[in-house]
């Protein structure tokens, strides 16, 4: 082997190591919101408090990430299609870490409402919410290791699914709440909580647009589909930066 293909051979190992990084870090957080809604429906304090602290190699992959991707467009100096592979992982690693941010303050929550009487089919509904938003992602993962474009839409049309169930929640924790005032502590929570999935829902759809964008080298031309029809945005949750 000459030296110049050497270098290919390397550089190529390279972008291969930072895609298999993202699939990695893609498994962690499949799994943390699997057992974030797990906790939650069968309030189990231990396995609420292994997310919360599972978050942290979440992070550190990130930062990983971070540090590969930006020794590759340091050192290798990449073509454009290979420069898109690049970038799209960098963002891909941020959506990520961010649905594992809110699988850890779902736990947090999860928490709390130990201590509280359980609102009757609620955790049930959310864990099914949570369900369709790991399956969104697994597809999207999927989507992206097989360079499928297809298939990416086929995740961010989905994502207006996860909106609907958001929005049938929202609706059911205000009737609980307008029955019963003793709810609205509990229903509080629980609709954070269902934000929360909603949300990961976003970041699985953004991810689904860096495969199409990695495969195409154009984003999708098509507004993502929203069905949100709750009346309010929620800013500012008290648990969401706290260890």
């Amino acid at each position: 082997m000459n030296d110049s293909q050497h270098i290919v051979s390397s550089y190529d190992r390279d972008l291969e190591g930072v895609q298999a990084l993202i699939i990695k870090m893609g498994g962690l957080v499949e799994t943390a919101i699997l057992d974030c809604a797990k906790a939650l429906e069968m309030r189990d304090e231990e396995l609420a408090d292994k997310v919360r602290k599972g978050d942290k190699a979440i992070d550190a992959m990130m930062e990983q990430i971070n540090e590969e991707t930006a020794f590759v467009i340091a050192r290798r100096a990449p073509a454009a299609s290979d420069l898109r592979v690049v970038l799209s992982v960098m963002k891909m690693s941020n959506n990520l870490e961010r649905i594992g941010d809110y699988a850890k303050n779902i736990a947090k929550r999860a928490g709390v409402l130990l201590q509280m009487t359980p609102i009757e089919g609620s955790s049930g509904a959310v864990r099914r919410m949570a369900r369709e938003v790991e399956l969104m992602l697994k597809d999207a993962l999927d989507s992206y290791i097989q360079r499928d474009p297809e298939l990416a839409q086929v995740v961010i049309n989905r994502d207006k699914e996860v909106d609907q169930m958001y929005n049938a929640l929202f609706r059911e924790f205000l009737t609980f709440m307008m029955e019963d005032p003793r709810n609205i502590t509990a229903c509080m929570h629980l609709h954070f909580i269902a934000k929360n999935i909603e949300r990961m829902g976003d970041h699985v759809t953004a991810l689904a647009e860096q495969v199409i964008y990695v495969s195409t080298g154009k984003y999708p031309e098509e507004d993502r589909p929203k069905a949100d029809s709750t009346p309010y945005e929620v800013h500012g949750d008290p648990m969401a930066n706290n260890d």
